[in-house]
């Protein structure tokens, strides 16, 4: 009850509501610690020994930092040198010194769209530090001059402004989910652009994988190119998408018009380069390639359960093929580079130029909802059956390679530049695959947190629920869910009580 307090270096309500009502204020100790990480891709430090940072470049570098890849908490802190000495902030109006809610106010009146920043003034080591916290733009952010600027890795590896061109921009958008680059209509591109075989492959693939949209079957191929959203017509004029060269696009035509479209297949062997090929085909096309070039490479152990023969292949398949599909999907294809698919002694990689995309981490694969890059291009390759229909493909990464008998997938991101998946082929482990088959032969399939969770066990002996929490990403009342459930199968048991709480296989064979 009665009216809401307002904080230092914000506007009243209603003024800012929503920009201040979300704001975490630190105080000088937790700023000072700030200082001595350096400058960063998230912090910026602005020297005003020799005077005032002009309002023009105050604006031009929050700007910049509103359009940072790193998702962390972005700084402007004037005030503090390179090497992040403090040698303080020039007072910058006359009549207040410096007044923060002028600093907010001529931010948001320089940039568009207009940049919502909270301004704090601290004193450390007996100097002002005027402090900018700038939020992440989801959408391009620039001075109302023109001028765009991104922080990034300059040419001397440091943090630095560097110009923001309009390809980085749609990129950055896919990222939040505001653009799809599978969408953009090509100029002068027309329906001889597109070759009927590859229409014919799309059909093929609806009756060939099980979950394709067979609807599609008897349509023409403009019908169903339509139906994609691969082409758009009005008026009886045709305009093709990026999407429809990437399904049904002739070579020549893919090479000239989507040149970062590109895919490998490298197989190595020590140091050795054995295969190393690249293709500008079709995205079905070159998915049936490598898919054909993996399987010749295929190999099986043989183990008996029971009077049951079970094949272990050295590659779990299902985590090739969904892989695969998923760095087709979800690349950046405004980005120079090639999905990569390289077939190495003990291990296979498949790798994709654009980071995860906006709301996805390492640690939230698992349980994030699906947040396609593409979203026109993963609804139609979903509906051919190359996908997964229910957007869990990383869930059955994982399944089928601790099926396998095999560590789990790692994935590496290397911040918004790229992807890789990482498939250990190593010998896999016999007496777990048996394990589990036994498993699930006496009861229901195991989820995907059980396995994780069975594997940990196995690997390590036991399990507490703080890291079996962890391990599954769904928070302790998920893995607590999921324990409970080997608990009801006989598969393991629990041993004492509060935090001191771990959980053992009831039975590990040898």
């Amino acid at each position: 009850s009665g009216p809401r307090p307002t904080r230092p270096g914000c506007l009243p309500p209603p003024a800012l509501p929503s920009a201040c009502a979300t704001i975490r204020r630190v105080n000088a100790e937790q700023l000072a610690a700030l200082i001595a990480g350096g400058e960063t891709l998230a912090v910026e430090f602005e020297s005003e020994r020799r005077g005032s940072l002009p309002d023009r470049e105050l604006v031009e570098t929050v700007a910049c930092m509103a359009n940072r890849d790193d998702g962390r908490e972005g700084w402007v802190l004037l005030g503090v040198e390179d090497d992040g000495e403090i040698t303080g902030a020039r007072p910058r109006h006359q009549s207040a010194g410096t007044d923060v809610l002028r600093v907010q106010a001529l931010v948001s009146n320089r940039t568009r769209p207009a940049l919502a920043v909270n301004a704090e003034r601290f004193v450390l080591e007996g100097k002002d530090v005027l402090a900018i916290r700038v939020p992440r733009g989801r959408a391009p952010v620039g001075t109302a001059d023109g001028r765009y600027l991104r922080r990034a890795l300059g040419g001397d590896g440091k943090p630095a402004c560097v110009p923001f061109h309009f390809h980085e921009m749609n990129s950055r958008q896919a990222d939040f989910g505001t653009f799809d680059h599978s969408a953009v209509e090509l100029p002068d591109v027309g329906l001889d652009a597109l070759e009927p075989l590859e229409f014919a492959r799309y059909r093929r693939a609806i009756r060939e994988n099980r979950g394709g949209d067979e609807a599609l079957l008897g349509l023409s191929d403009l019908d169903l190119a339509k139906a994609l959203g691969a082409v758009r017509t009005w008026n009886g004029e045709v305009a093709v998408r990026v999407l429809g060269l990437l399904l049904f696009g002739r070579e020549d035509v893919l090479a000239e018009r989507l040149p970062t479209h590109e895919v490998a297949f490298q197989a190595l062997a020590d140091a050795a380069v054995e295969v190393n090929d690249f293709f500008r085909w079709p995205l079905l096309r070159v998915h049936e390639e490598l898919e054909a070039r993996v399987r010749a490479r295929r190999s099986e152990r043989e183990l008996m359960v029971g009077m049951v023969r079970v094949g272990v292949p050295n590659y779990s398949a299902i985590g090739f093929r969904e892989g695969l599909a998923n760095a087709l999907t979800h690349r950046d294809y405004t980005r120079n580079g090639a999905v990569h698919v390289q077939w190495r002694a003990g291990e296979m990689r498949i790798s994709n130029p654009g980071g995860l995309p906006e709301g996805v981490r390492l640690d939230n694969l698992l349980v994030t909802p699906p947040r396609p890059r593409n979203p026109l291009l993963a609804d139609a390759l979903k509906r051919a059956g190359i996908v997964e229909r229910t957007a869990r493909g990383v869930d059955a990464v994982f399944a089928d390679q601790i099926r396998c008998g095999r560590s789990t997938p790692h994935y590496d991101a290397d911040g918004q530049t790229g992807v890789m998946l990482t498939l250990s082929r190593a010998e896999p482990d016999l007496d777990f695959v048996r394990l589990v088959v036994e498993e699930e032969r006496r009861n229901d399939v195991l989820s995907l947190p059980e396995l994780l969770l069975l594997d940990r066990m196995w690997r390590l002996g036991e399990t507490g629920l703080a890291e079996a929490a962890t391990l599954v990403q769904g928070g302790e009342q998920d893995a607590a869910d999921a324990l409970a459930g080997l608990v009801r199968r006989g598969a393991c048991r629990g041993e004492g009580v509060g935090e001191r709480r771990r959980w053992r296989l009831a039975v590990r064979q040898a």
